[in-house]
């Protein structure tokens, strides 16, 4: 009897590492997958802060993306302080005096939290693992029940902006470092539908 139950463990795992892979045609039920494929851009936040302790689990997450080289060759600046957005926002609707000031003030699309992601111009393949950060910015915030949107609008109304060295000194990158991207945060305010998918895209080389 004594034996039996030193060899039951063991039996058990046994059985579990012969279980049958699932098929392709069998749901794809894990947490990772479920975020990536519940996950959508949100355009309208409930504007409420989003703790800092989370957003640090998300930017941990966010850092431990695949990068070239262990270059780590990205720079993430946070604005969570309202006052501090608005005054960016407000001196990017100055700095781009062709274009409506509700438009550029708007093209954060009421994020309670932006971050500023900013690459390395020494390094050719900066801009690959900035957007591989961002992923897994955005899914870690899925998983967590933080919305999120990814933002080119702001960055073009910062860089191209009269005033941009003015914006820019507010965020502080470090020297080499350009914008090259932005992702909004905050918990959502709305349940938009998944938009369609071309799986055809996707083919096999024999």
């Amino acid at each position: 009897m004594k034996q039996f139950l030193i060899l039951l463990p063991l039996l058990a795992l046994t059985l579990v590492g012969c279980n049958p892979t699932p098929s392709n045609n069998e749901p794809m039920n894990n947490e990772v997958i479920s975020a990536i494929m519940e996950r959508r851009s949100i355009r309208q936040y409930h504007q409420m802060p989003v703790g800092r302790d989370t957003l640090m689990q998300i930017m941990t997450c966010g850092i431990n993306a695949a990068n070239g080289q262990n270059k780590q060759s990205w720079e993430v600046r946070i604005v969570d302080n309202p006052t501090t957005m608005q005054r960016i926002q407000d001196l990017m609707a100055v700095g781009n005096p062709a274009l409506p000031a509700e438009m550029v003030r708007g093209c954060m699309r009421g994020a309670p939290v932006m971050t500023f992601i900013a690459r390395d111009l020494n390094y050719d393949f900066s801009s690959y693992d900035c957007g591989l950060l961002a992923g897994n910015m955005m899914l870690a915030a899925q998983s967590l029940g933080v919305g999120t949107i990814c933002l080119g609008s702001p960055v073009r109304f910062i860089n191209d902006a009269q005033n941009s060295a003015e914006i820019l000194s507010i965020l502080g990158f470090s020297e080499s470092y350009e914008l090259c991207l932005c992702v909004g945060l905050g918990y959502a305010n709305e349940t938009p539908a998944a938009k369609p998918r071309d799986i055809n895209k996707v083919q096999f080389i024999d």
